[in-house]
């Protein structure tokens, strides 16, 4: 009987120095729970590249000689050209961006007819030119929010397109009631500087969080373009007459693409502790 006692008084102490030990251990914490990185819409600069190709339109030609004419019905067109820019820009938020861009805009050939009536005949003259041009914008863009990495977006731009005209011929036939008299006149190549702007509307895919691509359209107003006086073969010229190509417009197809020079945020991988 005295051994059993002996027995359990030794494992109660047993159990209490157990415990008093297991007390005096640290705790161990469990492992914090994986959670997935966040997806952001990285801003910063960015460079910017496009090409595309225009469809051009101008309104009328205008000539000091008009005003001696009683109607002018006009045919005007433009070849399709060839567009190449550059650019750099910043994009503040998920929703806005602004970028600075220059862009050449290749040779488009330029044809016309104009029927003419004025007083004492009629006649028809047939216009053939290059055109090209310069252009410097400022341009502003709101991202309309991205569903599976689309994200469409509208803007608008201003600055100033520098429009070449050159190797103007307008070859006309006058009819005075005494038989046709056919004339040739050239206009010396000029080129002006004039207020552009633009409005942008498109779509652009996310390829990655540096790379950018866009397929857009763009109203562009050019302004004016301006030959030289026209005069003959011989230089013969008795009077200040040069042609205006009154306001000039195209009707952009863009491709191009963006590339964010910021470094996207590196995410650390999740704290685990072994027990």
């Amino acid at each position: 009987m005295r051994s059993v006692k002996y027995l359990v008084a030794a494992g109660a102490a047993s159990l209490l120095s157990s415990t008093a030990f297991a007390a005096d251990m640290p705790s161990i914490a469990a492992p914090p729970m994986y959670a997935a990185p966040i997806i952001e819409d990285f801003g910063g600069w960015y460079l910017r590249g496009d090409i595309g190709f225009s469809n051009q339109r101008v309104n009328r030609l205008n000539n000091a000689l008009d005003a001696n004419n009683t109607t002018s019905d006009q045919h005007l067109g433009f070849n399709t050209a060839g567009i190449f820019g550059f650019g750099v820009g910043y994009k503040f938020n998920n929703w806005l961006r602004f970028d600075v861009t220059g862009e050449y805009r290749g040779n488009s050939q330029f044809f016309g007819t104009d029927s003419i009536t004025y007083p004492g005949g009629v006649g028809t003259d047939t216009y053939h030119a290059t055109k090209s041009e310069w252009v410097a914008l400022a341009n502003a863009y709101v991202d309309l929010g991205t569903w599976w990495c689309m994200t469409p977006f509208i803007g608008a731009g201003v600055g100033a397109a520098r429009v070449s005209i050159a190797n103007f011929t307008d070859q006309g036939i006058a009819n005075n009631g005494g038989g046709a008299l056919p004339g040739l006149a050239l206009g010396d190549n000029v080129s002006k500087w004039n207020l552009a702007w633009a409005l942008h509307a498109g779509v652009a895919y996310n390829v990655s969080p540096n790379f950018t691509i866009e397929l857009a359209y763009r109203y562009l107003n050019m302004g004016d373009g301006l030959t030289g006086d026209l005069h003959t073969f011989d230089g013969t010229n008795n009077i200040v007459n040069p042609t205006t190509f009154k306001s000039i417009s195209s009707h952009d197809l863009m491709l191009g693409v963006r590339w964010n020079l910021d470094t996207p945020a590196m995410y650390p991988p999740p704290l685990v502790r072994k027990g």
